[in-house]
């Protein structure tokens, strides 16, 4: 009687024993067998986390006790913290990443660029690349600009002429020169050799410009004809193409200005600023066009993280945005102020001369002309601008150290503010130093690395796809 009663204890044992064991290797095509909560039968109530058995025959009733008494006690805790947190964790982890990229693949609809991610590197990096050419072509017209190189051509071809190669051809062009009012008031008796120089800076301008035109479009048809280009990408291509063909015409169209006779005699032949504006304007935007098309590319979601960084980035880009408006308008300012010869008048600083504001500042018939046309009016607002432009970005710093938001996000609004201050350093020193051609072309320069700062951070604030919002509040709502 005895033996049969400790065989059916150990029977009893043996099962108890095998509800709480897990088997350690389950097909992941195979469900999760039910497993009961440790404590449901005579070993006591609560739950905790269950732990696989050693394997083998020998010693299972053992074992099992020992796991038993193991989860008996641990049934004493408060519902075993770390077994349940770190399940909890591990599966909203998972349910995290699963939702966004549900999102994500949900959003490929809006790519820029099909065929995969090699299609989509490729394409950047040739926007990048067409995007730094702009940006050196403008520093080279602005060299141009500053060593009064951009009258010595006196004539323009849409496609380009071959440069003078002999003495006589070098003479011709040096006689047609001499035509301008330029040579007559300002470089009469000007040597040959130095003649070479200014031609030699205008038709590299020119060149330059034009040879940008065969790098945009070679590759574009390439990439239309790879299958690449979505037709939104094309048709904002297409218009950046346009516009660069155009900024050819209108670059000439300023020229012409320049070598007109001027309406009085003691004024200096210089090109309109009017139109020199136009044409720095247009080169900024084809920079800045091209510039948001290749992040927009290489980088079609905006960082998220979280929620709470996608609020933080949506009440930064409310004042980013008329940020970056100054930021171009001052820009757009310096245009005039090259216009009009305006950095070589008043270099002091902080006053004007004697003054904080010169006396003729509105000296000029209409009222409007002062801000473009008098020298005195044209270098104060150049100046307000720049300070306005150094405090908003200052106030943009400090508005995103309070707000919580992607760290990259804050580390590019930190560069922001360094580069503007950088920037209103350089346009000081210019000044003070009558505007010698490095710093005057590093001022140039830096206004469109600024821009370039402005036009990533915007393009890093911007709302994210409706997809990905919605994937973020699953994700925060299974939390």
């Amino acid at each position: 009687m005895g033996s049969r009663v400790a065989a059916a204890l150990l029977r009893r044992g043996r099962d108890q024993a095998s509800a709480l064991v897990i088997p350690r290797l389950v097909p992941r095509s195979a469900p999760a067998p039910a497993v009961p909560r440790v404590g449901s039968g005579s070993i006591g109530g609560g739950s905790g986390c269950l732990l696989p058995p050693r394997q083998g025959s020998a010693g299972t009733f053992s074992s099992a006790s020992r796991l038993g008494s193991f989860q008996a006690f641990r049934s004493l805790a408060p519902k075993t913290l770390l077994g349940q947190c770190t399940r909890k964790m591990s599966t909203t982890t998972a349910a995290l990443n699963s939702t966004l990229a549900s999102g994500a693949a949900n959003s490929r609809l809006k790519l820029l660029v099909t065929k995969g991610p090699q299609a989509q590197k490729a394409v950047g990096i040739w926007l990048f690349g067409c995007a730094a050419w702009v940006f050196s072509l403008v520093i080279l017209g602005g060299i141009t600009r500053l060593t009064r190189s951009g009258l010595s051509m006196t004539d323009w071809k849409f496609t380009g002429e071959i440069p003078p190669v002999s003495d006589e051809a070098w003479l011709q062009e040096f006689e047609k020169y001499k035509q301008s009012p330029e040579y007559k008031r300002v470089n009469k008796g000007m040597s040959l050799e130095d003649f070479k120089f200014i031609y030699w800076m205008e038709y590299a301008h020119r060149m330059w410009g034009r040879a940008l035109g065969f790098v945009f479009a070679g590759p574009f048809a390439y990439f239309i004809a790879k299958g690449y280009v979505t037709r939104q990408l094309g048709l904002r291509l297409s218009a950046l193409f346009a516009l660069g063909g155009g900024q050819g015409l209108i670059g000439w169209w300023m020229v012409k200005s320049g070598l007109e006779e001027p309406t009085s005699e003691y004024v200096q032949p210089r090109v309109s600023p009017y139109r020199l504006a136009t044409h720095l304007t247009s080169a900024f935007v084809i920079y800045c066009g091209i510039l948001w098309t290749a992040l927009s590319v290489v980088m079609p979601y905006p960082p998220t993280g979280s929620m709470n960084w996608v609020n933080g980035a949506a009440k930064i880009r409310k004042l980013a945005i008329p940020v970056s408006a100054v930021v171009g308008i001052t820009a757009i300012s310096g245009a005039f102020v090259a216009g009009n010869d305006a950095g070589h008048a008043y270099n002091s600083f902080p006053k004007m001369g004697d003054t904080w504001i010169p006396e003729d500042v509105f000296s000029m018939e209409p009222f409007i002309r002062n801000f473009f046309e008098n020298t005195s009016t044209v270098q104060l607002n150049h100046r307000i601008l720049a300070t306005a432009t150094l405090l908003s970005v200052g106030g943009l710093w400090l508005a995103a150290r309070r707000i919580g938001m992607h760290p990259a996000v804050k580390s590019l609004i930190g560069s922001t503010l360094g580069m503007a201050a950088l920037q209103v350093t350089l346009g000081i020193s210019t000044l003070l130093m009558y505007v010698p051609t490095s710093l005057g072309s590093a001022h140039q320069a830096g206004a469109l690395t600024l821009l370039s700062l402005m036009i990533l951070l915007t393009h890093t604030l911007r709302r994210p796809s409706p997809a990905l919002l919605k994937s973020l509040a699953t994700s925060v709502k299974s939390i």
